[in-house]
């Protein structure tokens, strides 16, 4: 750590001091009493789990114990205004301040007030150096910051005015750099809104007939069950054991993406010559997912041979007056709109068997129609990804933005000393 100092010490103005925060700091952690003991919880005293840093300030806690329990544990009751970090967990990093005196469990530690540090100040540099931290955790499946990696960490320290004024700084250009990220989110909801509304429009009919009455379908149309329009097939049941044959790669569900194949992981198992036609895919068939977001389908457009499919999918071939790219885009409307959950079976998980999907209804134009919706939908929606990419590219600068800020902060950089 002492080569971090020196690091440091390279980057700062001549004034600054680099201090380990050990050194300007107490810290501790917290306590979790014994379950087995109900006296111990429902008392007065915010117990703050780790999973409650989200909070930012916290004034009242899910869980409180009493003062019984910290006394037979190593619970600790710390100060408002105390500054809390996750130790380890899915929230390692994590930060808030106690806005009450509160207890904590044994993931978080608290640092305390220092009259040489701005809390604010240690606030936003544990921030930026959460990446730094997290690196020397130790631990495996549960990586963990120790008391020892806090303490030790390196704090570029001027002196206590200009702290406040760097902390000034951060807050007023973190500000606008939120009000930025509201925006394009806010363009991103619309976007949202766009797409739904679109594809509303396409299949009620008004996207080509816009004088159509509210209800009914545009002359030429009709109402029909899925079933009635396209043969479908359930993949093959995945069983190394019993399996024999030849070995061939499947598509699972993992697999498939709205509008698109991820087929970085395909696996393999054995067919049997007499399954061949019946799990092979061939190009302009439909998959969709019969489970995890069933209704997820994407087109087969490769002329790869010999693809086969698992169980959790099917594979669907349109008859000659359904256009495989409009039932697409149907299904597509149908999962955002939710209209597809009422062909669903299950409780907690969803799937969509051969005979919901043969049941679901779908407005169906005349061929001629179908391929003018679909021209123009695939044009719309095409330029409405780019601008999602663009937003979405946007947002992530603002982050990396976020993280420039802090790093011209803690070198000197962004006031004058």
């Amino acid at each position: 750590m002492d080569r971090e100092v020196e690091k440091w010490k390279e980057k700062i103005p001549s004034h600054w001091e680099v201090k380990k925060l050990g050194e300007l700091c107490n810290t501790t952690s917290g306590g979790t009493p014994s379950r087995g003991n109900k006296n111990y919880y429902n008392g007065k005293i915010p117990w703050v789990k780790s999973g409650e840093l989200e909070k930012g300030i916290i004034y009242d806690t899910e869980e409180k114990i009493s003062e019984e329990g910290v006394k037979a544990s190593s619970a600790k009751i710390f100060p408002k205004g105390t500054l809390l970090i996750a130790l380890y967990g899915a929230t390692i990093g994590k930060l808030a301040f106690l806005g009450v005196d509160a207890a904590t469990n044994q993931a978080i530690c608290g640092i305390f007030k220092s009259d040489h540090l701005d809390s604010k100040y240690l606030y936003f540099y544990l921030f930026f150096s959460k990446p730094t931290l997290v690196n020397q955790s130790i631990g495996g499946a549960q990586p963990n910051i120790s008391q020892a990696i806090i303490r030790g960490a390196p704090i570029p320290l001027p002196p206590i005015a200009e702290q406040q004024s760097i902390v000034a700084k951060i807050e007023e250009l973190f500000s606008e750099l939120e009000k930025g990220k509201e925006q394009l989110e806010t363009a991103l909801a619309q976007l949202k809104v766009y797409r739904q509304s679109l594809l509303q429009a396409a299949f009620s009919g008004k996207l080509t007939n816009p004088d159509v009455k509210e209800g009914e379908l545009p002359e030429g149309w009709k109402w029909v069950k899925l079933g009635d329009v396209i043969d479908t097939c359930l993949g093959k049941m995945l069983d190394k054991s019993k399996n024999k044959g030849t070995l061939q790669p499947y598509l699972r569900n993992i697999n498939v993406r709205w509008g698109m194949f991820e087929l970085v992981s395909l696996e393999q198992m054995k067919f049997e010559p007499n399954e061949e036609e019946r799990y092979s895919i061939r190009k302009d068939d439909l998959i969709v997912c019969e489970g995890g977001e069933p209704g997820r389908s994407a087109i087969w457009k490769n002329q790869t041979k010999n693809i086969k499919i698992q169980k959790a999918l099917h594979r669907v071939r349109t008859h000659s007056n359904l256009k495989v790219d409009f039932l697409y885009h149907y299904m597509k409307y149908s999962a955002i709109s939710g209209i597809l959950e009422k062909y669903f079976t299950g409780t907690t998980i969803k799937h969509l068997t051969g005979q919901g999907l043969k049941k679901i209804e779908i407005p169906l134009p005349p061929l001629i129609d179908q391929e003018e919706i679909v021209q123009i939908l695939e044009s719309k929606l095409t330029v409405c990804d780019k601008i999602e990419e663009t937003i979405k590219q946007s947002l992530a600068q603002a982050d990396v933005l976020r993280q420039s800020i802090l790093k011209q902060a803690f070198e000197g950089k962004l006031v004058g000393g």
